[in-house]
């Protein structure tokens, strides 16, 4: 296998569990630009951290923010936004069904970049009861709203919105010179499903551990130990891979 593109969940994968950034996430661009490799950032985070990441990371070209709603691209006047799997209509009904769910739950904490976002939204879970999120799920599905949990939010779309059609999107309109096989995703989360079910080189790092009983669909490489949590997997793993292709 010839990697090429290196995909990959941001919180919990490119950053430690407390969502720190450190300075292993410089060292997984450094290695991957002297492979001649790139990295895309999947994240269910809004748009506006698109945005946050291509402006100060030069190594990154692409994102694929809100779980797969979002494709944005570096251009040469500025960034490209395109919204391939989400019609007008369903972004409408996802706003109408923001606003009843204010109305209905005015203490659900919605997060404050959702009024930044384009084609889903989130809730701070963390800072809810469970009756509260099961009532809150329970409004979703009445809604025909889908949903799905990250490590930081309830995220919430109108649609056929996942990580895995972004990707298959991106690859088919934004880089059709690299065939999926070519590729490898990292993730952590509950919300990375669509990706260890479907794609075929998916990888969890080790910190993955704390949700494994709650996946439907598992990655096909699970790492182990401390050394391979977050950033330290993705690098670890990344570095032996290229090691053991080249020659």
């Amino acid at each position: 296998m010839t990697l090429k593109i290196v995909f990959s969940d941001f919180d919990g994968t490119l950053t430690l569990e407390n969502r720190q950034l450190t300075s292993t996430f410089f060292d997984i661009l450094s290695h991957l630009r002297e492979h001649e490799q790139e990295l895309v950032i999947v994240s269910g985070r809004s748009l506006s951290w698109g945005h946050f990441f291509l402006t100060h990371f030069n190594e990154l070209n692409y994102a694929i923010m809100e779980g797969g709603g979002v494709i944005l691209k570096r251009g040469k006047g500025g960034f490209i936004e395109e919204y391939p799997l989400v019609a007008e209509g369903e972004l409408q009904h996802l706003a109408d069904t923001t606003e009843e769910l204010k109305r209905i739950f005015p203490n659900c904490p919605l997060s404050v970049d959702s009024y930044g976002r384009k084609t889903d939204r989130a809730i701070e879970f963390e800072l809810m009861q469970d009756e509260e999120i099961n009532q809150v799920i329970q409004f979703l599905n009445s809604r025909k709203i889908s949903y799905s949990k990250s490590n930081v939010h309830i995220n919430f779309w109108s649609g056929e919105i996942s990580k895995f059609l972004g990707v298959k999107k991106f690859l088919e309109d934004f880089r059709p010179d690299v065939a999926m096989e070519h590729s490898v995703f990292f993730g952590d989360a509950p919300n990375d499903q669509s990706m260890f079910e479907l794609f075929e080189h998916s990888v969890g790092v080790s910190n993955i551990k704390h949700c494994l009983h709650r996946l439907t669909h598992k990655p096909s490489i699970i790492l182990e130990g401390e050394e391979n949590a977050g950033p330290f997997g993705v690098l670890n793993y990344v570095k032996k891979f290229n090691l053991s292709h080249s020659n």
